[in-house]
């Protein structure tokens, strides 16, 4: 549940860099946002499917479970711009990843829906 929380609080951002992105289209000079936290998501997915280890003896060799960064990071970016205002949105490429991000959102969204039935059918044992 926690990797599906950052998960839509990272989508939930590129939404907001997205819409801030479309609304500085004809703004000269603009470089839009990027959002990124995917990466940083599946590693720390991969540690928690990892081995875990119960060491009984302080000589016994242990596991240190290194936590993994999930911080979402927003970028400018800055490395071209196709029209003569040095502005680098591009209004079809924003829309089109805007489309993208709100379905991945709303399929997460879903997902912990989905999750928090299953707990509480659990609580109430079936009922």
């Amino acid at each position: 549940m926690n990797l599906m929380n950052t998960a839509l609080d990272g989508y939930s951002k590129r939404n907001e860099a997205i819409n801030n992105n479309i609304s500085n289209v004809n703004t000269p000079g603009y470089k839009k946002n990027k959002v990124s936290f995917e990466e940083n998501l599946k590693e720390q997915l991969n540690m928690s499917n990892s081995l875990k280890l119960n060491t009984t003896n302080s000589r016994h060799i242990g596991f240190k479970n290194k936590q993994i960064n999930t911080d979402i990071k927003i970028t400018k970016d800055n490395s071209y711009s196709t029209r003569n205002d040095d502005n680098n949105v591009n209004i079809d490429v924003e829309m089109a990843n805007l489309t993208k991000n709100t379905m991945l959102y709303n399929a997460i969204a879903r997902q912990v829906s989905n999750e928090s039935k299953k707990i509480r059918n659990i609580i109430r044992e079936g009922r």
